[in-house]
């Protein structure tokens, strides 16, 4: 399947990896997002110059990987597409939610194929760190699954920065190969990776993929107004979503929706603008219930939109993290 590049493509990490900014999330996907509709994001992303597909083995408890995976060689060849998913199991102790066991984690790895039906994936990340199980336990199963050919490349998703850092080292040191990415969450909205998370990034060489760089939805601006009686009795809508519902997100909203309406965008273009153009971001990813949203986000992105440094320079201002002792030093 051929398609028109529009969306630019970046490099990630130190990798041989090349992939489109932004890239495909598939969280809803068997949730609130049906096949047949996931179906419809794959063409619209494919249809801007998409490549970089992203999943994971507990979403939507396998089902999201099952509907990607029925969609490679049917909508898309598998050649075409950067595909990458994570693995770290849930438990259902409360204590201790991951597994990043060697024997999980590769046994995790082995389903995820399985339901993906590829034979290996481009990216594999830890979806979470798991302070139960030693560090070099969790990274000889990287390696053995690098060496195997199940995996092109790793990554990290959701550690600390010195988590992040450690990790690094170790696969720099005496690990089959680098690392090449870190996913986590990075918006106006949530930009506490900014303190050691990024920089620990930086120093390794490793391409930032932010999730949620809409900020779960508010910096779209659909809630100034209000939430719907009916997402307010949704218990995943209050811990998702309301999260970002308070005091401290109104202002950075109002100044992107200001913004927005200043340059004639939509307010979800200059949001995913901002993070996009972040030092060491490679590709967010975004993500949507409906094709109809994601349409949105991707004319946004193909807009290629580059904010003025007095605009840009306000949102830094109006959703500046927190930063002290030691990240600013003595």
């Amino acid at each position: 399947m051929s398609v028109s590049v529009v969306v630019p493509q970046r490099r990630l990490g130190a990798s041989r990896l090349t992939v489109s900014c932004p890239g495909l999330g598939t969280a809803t996907w068997g949730t609130t997002t049906a096949a047949e509709d996931a179906a419809e994001q794959l063409r619209a992303f494919l249809s801007v110059g998409g490549t970089l597909l992203d999943t994971a083995d507990i979403y939507a408890a396998g089902r999201s990987e099952e509907i990607l995976g029925s969609l490679l060689g049917t909508v898309v060849a598998r050649s075409e597409v950067v595909l990458a998913t994570k693995a770290v199991g849930v438990l259902h102790d409360p204590g201790r939610r991951q597994n990043a066991s060697y024997a999980h984690l590769l046994a995790a790895l082995d389903r995820s194929l399985t339901r993906l039906r590829t034979d290996h994936v481009d990216l594999w990340q830890l979806h979470a760190w798991d302070p139960a199980v030693p560090l070099e336990e969790t990274l000889r199963a990287v390696d053995e699954a690098l060496s195997s050919g199940r995996v092109r490349y790793a990554g990290v998703c959701n550690y600390s920065g010195w988590q992040t850092a450690k990790a690094a080292a170790r696969q720099s040191g005496v690990g089959q190969a680098p690392l090449v990415s870190v996913q986590a969450e990075y918006s106006l909205l949530e930009r506490g990776i900014e303190r050691e998370v990024v920089p620990a990034a930086a120093d390794a060489g490793l391409g930032l993929l932010p999730w949620a760089p809409l900020g779960r939805g508010v910096l779209t601006g659909k809630y100034l107004g209000g939430v719907p009686r009916d997402r307010l009795d949704s218990r995943f809508f209050r811990w998702y979503v309301g999260r970002h519902l308070d005091e401290r997100a109104a202002p950075v909203v109002e100044a992107v929706v200001t913004a927005a309406a200043g340059l004639g965008v939509p307010p979800l273009a200059v949001a995913l603008a901002w993070v996009r153009d972040r030092p060491g971001v490679t590709a967010p990813l975004i993500g949507a219930r409906t094709v109809g949203q994601l349409r949105e986000s991707l004319a946004a992105e193909a807009v290629d939109l580059v904010l003025p440094e007095e605009i840009r320079a306000r949102l830094d201002a109006v959703s500046a993290p927190h930063a002290g002792y030691p990240e600013t030093g003595i």
